[in-house]
């Protein structure tokens, strides 16, 4: 972490905790320019203001100050909507400089996020992440320890874990949390995660074969835009809002939704430190370049617990959540009589930092962070892998690498075109 972000985060903690009795201090004693008050919004660097950017350019507690894209309409829009004067940068290395930025927020497509976010947190810069976290299991793994070296706040932006209604089960997942904790459905369990309990895998986020060579915009740096990537000819289909559908930069509907479906089901089975041990997949084949659809996937933990992806809906009136004791089903309902009373009488779920901008102030670990969120996004790249490659496979929960099976390996640790690396 750098000198100046590190003692104004410092003075911020301190502040808050009565070590400091300053109301107003020069922001330049904190690492910045101007004047801050110690209860005053923290600042952010938005990189990749498209559609999901834009909409993250405010939230409470944090000033935009800055924006970055390659694409110059997606600037002038972005800037036109914050309506007061930030800086604007092309190139994302420039915005992670600046000493008066706290947070970097990465909304660009998944292929970037691992490196902007290793890069951010060697600057010092808190981190707010969206979805996928990683690209590849081998880039989570750097950020983790990147994070790890620079003692940095890390949020990844799916929220199901620590708020809002669960999808089908119309309540949050604390409850479903409790229900598990409780022993009640009893162990090992089933999960079963598809439009019949309350998910849709957006298979319309697949990519095409036959792409047209097209000219790309002049106001899209479109050399910019792959960055790590392979160079493939430009296509309109190929960027922004469809590019979910191509290897190099996403994973389909899997890609675009599995973190939100698969990480509060991690949190229920109190998986966060650890791994699927084995994946196997029943799908056509997949093309080399364009990510198409499945029909199911299916995660096994060491001890027996599986996670199912049913992706063409085959099992019609399954539970949302199957053990030898009794089963949950969409709306939390259960075959367990007199369920909701005898749930009253457990615990709560241990209580969980999910207030971003007061961990950042507090240095608090967030509720969903770069550990556990390596630890979701690992079992949607596992998945993946084993589609792409069209076969099953065997994990190490440990060492996190697949077992005697040289092609899934190489996924872990992708090229990078020159000279971006991470």
């Amino acid at each position: 972490m750098t000198e100046n972000n590190t003692s104004r985060r410092t003075f911020i903690k301190q502040s808050l905790t009565g070590a400091a009795a300053f109301t107003i201090v020069p922001r330049f004693v904190l690492g910045g320019q101007g004047f801050l008050a110690p209860s005053d919004q923290l600042t952010k660097g938005v990189i990749g203001v498209g559609a999901m950017g834009r909409g993250h350019l405010r939230y409470a507690g944090a000033r935009t100050v800055a924006i970055c894209d390659v694409d110059t309409r997606h600037l002038a829009i972005a800037a036109e909507q914050i309506g007061y004067p930030v800086k604007q940068f092309a190139d994302y290395r420039e915005l992670i400089e600046l000493p008066e930025v706290d947070i970097v927020h990465i909304a660009t497509p998944p292929h970037w996020h691992g490196i902007m976010a290793a890069e951010a947190a060697r600057r010092g810069k808190d981190i707010w992440c969206e979805k996928p976290m990683t690209r590849t299991i081998g880039e989570g793994k750097r950020v983790v320890e990147a994070i790890r070296q620079h003692g940095n706040i890390f949020r990844l932006n799916t929220w199901f874990r620590f708020q809002d209604i669960f999808y089908g089960m119309n309540v949050p997942v604390k409850k479903i949390k409790k229900l598990v904790d409780s022993g009640m459905l009893g162990w090992p369990l089933k999960v079963t995660i598809s439009r019949h309990t309350g998910f849709d895998w957006k298979f319309y986020w697949v990519g095409r074969d036959n792409l047209p060579v097209e000219q790309a915009p002049p106001e899209l740096d479109y050399n910019m835009w792959l960055g790590p990537a392979p160079y493939k000819p430009y296509s309109t289909h190929r960027v922004h809002t469809t590019f979910r559908g191509y290897w190099d930069y996403d994973g389909g509907g899997l890609g675009d939704m599995g973190q939100h479906y698969i990480d509060p089901v991690q949190y229920f089975l109190n998986k966060d430190n650890e791994s699927p041990v084995s994946v196997e997949v029943d799908a056509p084949q997949q093309h080399s370049d364009a990510v198409g659809v499945w029909r199911r996937i299916e995660f096994t933990y060491a001890d027996g617990c599986k996670i199912i992806l049913d992706g063409e809906g085959r099992d019609v009136g399954m539970p949302y959540i199957e053990g030898p004791e009794g089963k949950l089903y969409r709306g939390f309902q259960s075959d367990i009589p007199d369920m909701e009373r005898k749930l009253a009488a457990f615990p709560e779920p241990a209580t969980q930092v999910t207030d971003f901008i007061e961990a950042v102030k507090t240095r608090q670990r967030f509720a969903l962070n770069e550990e556990n969120g390596y630890r979701s996004c690992t079992i949607v790249n596992m998945g993946l892998t084993a589609l792409r490659l069209g076969k099953s496979l065997q994990f190490d929960s440990q060492k996190q690498v697949f077992i005697n099976d040289d092609a899934a390996n190489r996924l872990l640790d992708q090229p990078m075109r020159g000279p971006w690396s991470i």
